[in-house]
């Protein structure tokens, strides 16, 4: 059905003989009606809220390694909204992660303390979580920190497949390994050549 807008303008008879122009020009100028409004309980509202629980959880950090947040860990999977309620999908480091559990934790917390009440944490395991899912600004945080960030490719995840590290303190690449393990499971210990620095490598997962 066709519909137009008609709006209506109340002007006092007394005036029309001896302003007509000035009446005219009211009635042009006037007001437009306020724009409509979505409801507060709307999808665009809704999307707006679950678009603030992921960046609550992004910026969230490692406990292992606190310079990383998890949107640079590349582990948030998504959002989404369940009965109501904010369900945030995180996929672990790797299986047995004792960071795991933490994270998930003060997530849920963190949401909590925002206003998000009953909101949870979903553990997804496909796809799994690789290191090639750090991102640039990670790794250049990690150099920052003084721990190698991980070589990106399958190639660099294989059994024999061998390693230059780059040293995070000198960019020497003569370099070699100490120890399989180092300061967490997720690192192994290396030690400089040129500089004789040891430091921590961020394994291939």
């Amino acid at each position: 059905m066709w519909q137009e807008d008609i709006r209506a303008a109340r002007l006092s008879n007394l005036h029309l003989p001896h302003n007509i122009e000035g009446m005219m020009d009211t009635t042009v100028a006037a007001p437009e009606p306020p724009p409509a409004t979505s409801s507060p309980k709307g999808e665009g509202s809704i999307a707006i809220e679950l678009q603030r629980a992921l960046a609550i959880a992004a910026g969230m950090v490692d406990p292992e390694i606190p310079v990383l947040t998890l949107q640079d860990l590349g582990v948030l999977r998504g959002v989404d909204q369940q009965d109501g309620r904010v369900v945030l999908k995180l996929t672990p480091t790797y299986t047995g992660c004792p960071a795991t559990e933490a994270i998930s934790l003060a997530v849920e917390a963190a949401l909590a303390e925002a206003g998000f009440v009953g909101a949870r944490v979903e553990t997804v395991l496909s796809p799994p979580w690789t290191t090639d899912d750090i991102t640039e600004e990670g790794r250049s945080k990690l150099r920052e920190f003084g721990i190698a960030p991980p070589q990106r490719g399958a190639a660099a995840r294989t059994l024999f497949h061998q390693e230059t590290v780059e040293c995070p303190k000198c960019g020497s690449t003569h370099t070699s390994r100490i120890s399989e393990f180092g300061s967490t499971a997720c690192k192994a210990l290396w030690r400089c050549e040129a500089c004789a620095e040891p430091f921590d490598y961020f394994k291939c997962l």
